[in-house]
């Protein structure tokens, strides 16, 4: 990954020097606002535009939360009035935005896809993480924790969704749902519950469980504030040793709940090269450079053990160039 972002700089290099300067107008419309993850692929669009050196200008949208959906797609529709040159989007939804995107690229505006995949639309390139993949390796980790704890497997599991209807969440808990049932079939998944990716309303529905199921041995949590709501109820329980917890992402909340035990693995993707990728796609683009259809952006597994070392994945401010 660090080397394809390393041709991308030598690439974009090269092109100033044949075509002279020109500054591209490049939207990048991210779910939310309100969440670090959504920051860190910010950092990274703005770290591509930093090394394109003048060549692109970077505005950022979002609406607030990502349960949003209307607003994300108000944002977009006003996006597309402005003509810009390209269009670097993660949808919420993977339906609501196909026949506007689909007008832009008629439009000649560049369109790439980030994190979410939107169907019946037309578009330059699509990045993102293999979430089944993902999923998997959250079960692994999960069976590996309990393993460990000497703890038999066998018992309930909470799963905790962010929202219904989202497909990279649909795929991580798919993904998670088959290879747990692969490792361990005597661990009973019960129904998911989703919360509106709220934190408080995942720590309720964490607390809800617990409550309800004496024999729940664990917790997956699909993304950051899912994950930042079972910690919560996992240290103020003190429950570290008797509830084992994976998520995915990451963020500050999520990040000292590694350190403390609350959670004993994140399953984290790369925000930060989604942004910057997603950015030199469009710069691409526009210039009529071949882009594969699907580019995967890579996952990551974190725990406590190489949690220092992996701060260059957890925390992309720390590569903040502008």
């Amino acid at each position: 990954m660090r080397k394809f972002g390393v041709f991308l700089i030598m690439f974009s290099i090269l092109l100033i020097s044949s075509i002279g300067f020109a500054t591209y107008k490049i939207a990048f419309i991210v779910k939310a606002t309100d969440s670090d993850f959504w920051q860190y692929t910010i950092v990274g669009a703005k770290n591509a535009e930093y090394d394109l050196q003048g060549l692109v200008d970077v505005t950022v949208y979002g609406p607030p939360s990502e349960a949003d959906i209307d607003k994300q797609i108000a944002i977009l529709e006003n996006v597309v009035n402005t003509k810009p040159d390209a269009i670097v989007i993660s949808s919420t939804s993977s339906d609501a935005p196909s026949l506007i995107l689909d007008r832009a690229y008629k439009m000649g505006i560049k369109i790439v896809l980030i994190d979410n995949f939107v169907y019946d639309t037309q578009y330059n390139s699509f990045l993102a993480t293999n979430n089944k993949v993902g999923g998997a390796l959250a079960a692994e980790k999960l069976v590996e924790a309990l393993k460990a704890a000497g703890k038999p497997l066998k018992g309930k599991i909470g799963l905790i969704s962010a929202m219904a209807g989202v497909q990279v969440l649909v795929d991580r808990d798919d993904g998670f749902i088959a290879r747990l049932k692969e490792l361990a079939p005597n661990l009973k998944i019960l129904p998911t519950r989703y919360v509106d990716n709220d934190i408080a309303v995942a720590a309720n529905a964490a607390e809800d469980l617990l409550l309800a199921n004496p024999d729940l041995v664990g917790f997956f949590a699909d993304n950051n504030h899912t994950g930042d709501g079972v910690a919560r109820v996992i240290e103020e329980r003190g429950l570290q040793k008797d509830i084992i917890a994976v998520a995915y992402d990451s963020d500050p909340q999520e990040i000292d709940a590694l350190r403390n035990g609350s959670l004993k693995a994140l399953i984290v993707q790369d925000p930060h090269g989604m942004g910057y990728k997603g950015v030199m796609f469009a710069f691409m683009a526009i210039n009529g450079e071949p882009l594969p259809s699907y580019f995967d952006t890579g996952v990551y597994v974190i725990t406590k053990e190489n949690l220092e070392k992996s701060m260059w994945i957890l925390d992309p401010f720390t590569r903040k160039k502008y």
